[in-house]
């Protein structure tokens, strides 16, 4: 029997008209939002170029970032110092944040590598210690060069700089956990003293190039004994880029030494933060013990008078402005240089 009903194909067309229109709608929306992104962005660019073209009229510094992470906090600081006491904008390079935002809270913008170009830079060679003729500079386009690190550029300043150097939550407190877990036979320590030992590239640099000597495991002795004689029981929290050398050269007869750092020179920022957040430090020589020391604050002992006087690094190197007035320097051995 035939049937009376009509062909099956108009609820299809309804569907399928029904998807074409869901389609182009989806697609138009995505459209108009991929075009609203990219308005967005050339206007931001727009108003960073404007930004740019503002601090150009005014001048801009800047400081070449050379070095680890030692070396690159001396130049953040000094631009920091110098830029502020000349009336100059303050910019560092994408380099310098690379190494040095995942860390710190700092606050000086980047320069762009487009505004960089466009400058003619004058090169300004530091010295590592303040000067009075660094006090009236007169570039407005000034790039600083050289290892500046000493305290005489920015310790007027120490408050701001401290502030520059904040740690994020983040890397603060997974330092403080661990530092929390630690014990002193069987007891939560009284004090916690940072020990960082420079060795590395040092252990050969310094004798053959500066007449010089990295710290011995008699100095670490002696400036770990000095805490032990006056706090309750302390803890001594030792980093290293030489742990093995640590391990095999540092007493832990008595309980109160933990060797935390992992000493990978290229990600310093678990070991930065274990040292900072101590109460204390014993340094030896180099950048990163000098910072680390300067942000904890507290009582530092550091390594005294680790070249021969003949030694070409007392040309670059002045120890006077490089460790506070009250650190505590104890002599370093230098019998094995006079062998040779």
């Amino acid at each position: 029997m035939l049937s009376n009903r009509g062909p099956p194909f108009f609820p299809m067309a309804r569907f399928i008209l029904f998807v074409f229109t869901a389609s182009t709608i989806f697609h138009l929306q995505q459209r108009i939002a991929k075009i609203q992104r990219m308005w967005e962005v050339q206007t931001l660019e727009s108003v960073m170029a404007e930004n740019a073209t503002g601090y150009l009229s005014r001048g801009m510094w800047t400081i070449n970032a050379v070095g680890r992470l030692g070396n690159q906090m001396g130049q953040y600081a000094t631009l920091y110092a110098l830029a502020k006491v000349n009336g100059r904008p303050a910019f560092i390079p994408a380099q310098m944040h690379r190494m040095l935002a995942p860390i710190f809270r700092i606050t000086l913008p980047v320069l762009r590598r487009t505004t960089a170009r466009r400058i003619t830079w004058q090169n300004y060679r530091l010295n590592d210690w303040m000067e009075e003729k660094y006090r009236h500079i007169s570039g407005k386009y000034v790039r600083f060069t050289g290892y500046p690190c000493s305290w005489t550029f920015y310790h007027h300043l120490r408050d701001e700089i401290l502030q520059e150097f904040t740690p994020h939550s983040h890397v603060r407190e997974k330092a403080q956990n661990f530092l929390r877990g630690l014990q002193v036979n069987g007891r939560r320590p009284g004090t916690f003293v940072g020990v960082h030992v420079r060795r590395g590239d040092y252990v050969r640099i310094m004798p053959k190039m500066w007449h010089g000597v990295v710290a011995d495991r008699q100095y670490l002795e002696q400036a770990m004994d000095w805490f032990r004689a006056r706090y309750s029981s302390p803890i001594f929290v030792v980093s290293s880029n030489g742990m093995a050398w640590c391990w095999e050269n540092i007493d832990t007869s008595r309980g109160d030494v933990v060797f935390a750092g992992n000493g990978i020179e290229s990600s310093p920022a678990k070991d930065f933060a274990l040292l900072m957040q101590c109460n204390h430090t014993v340094m030896t020589i180099g950048t990163f013990g000098i910072w680390a020391a300067y942000l904890a604050g507290g009582e530092t002992i550091y390594l005294a008078n680790y070249t021969l006087p003949d030694s070409p690094f007392l040309k670059v190197f002045k120890p006077e402005a490089t460790f506070l007035p009250q650190w505590i320097g104890i002599n370093a051995d230098l019998s094995p240089l006079l062998k040779h």
